[in-house]
């Protein structure tokens, strides 16, 4: 297995169609010859924030209007930073997957963060 691109670590794993580092939690498409750079470009799609910046995998955003949060009293307020995201094909619009201080893990809208 090659090592991850990100932190470099040797204990990479295949899971479906990608790869996988447990160390940083990074996860690359399975770069197989031709048929990888075919399938790579048909799930190419770009994801923009509120203000139409184009987010990637690992990006910090700050969160632009307050966001009520089902089972907590405070929610999440407009200007709290999110590090580290990563974009996937989510329900209902939710297309980035990230981790909030105090929250924990949780899915956004790009429609409602900023890239930093």
């Amino acid at each position: 297995m090659p090592p991850c691109p990100e932190c470099a670590g040797a204990y990479t794993y295949e899971m479906g169609a990608l790869l996988v580092c447990p160390e940083c939690g990074h996860e690359w498409p399975h770069a197989s010859g031709g048929s990888g750079e075919s399938g790579g470009a048909a799930e190419e799609r770009v994801i923009k924030d509120a203000v139409g910046n184009v987010l990637a995998d690992g990006d910090t955003v700050t969160v632009v209007k307050g966001l009520k949060v089902k089972g907590s009293p405070s929610g999440i307020k407009a200007g709290t930073k999110v590090r580290n995201i990563r974009l996937v094909e989510g329900v209902d619009g939710h297309d980035i997957d990230c981790r909030i201080e105090g929250f924990g893990p949780m899915q956004l809208k790009s429609s409602v963060v900023r890239k930093v």
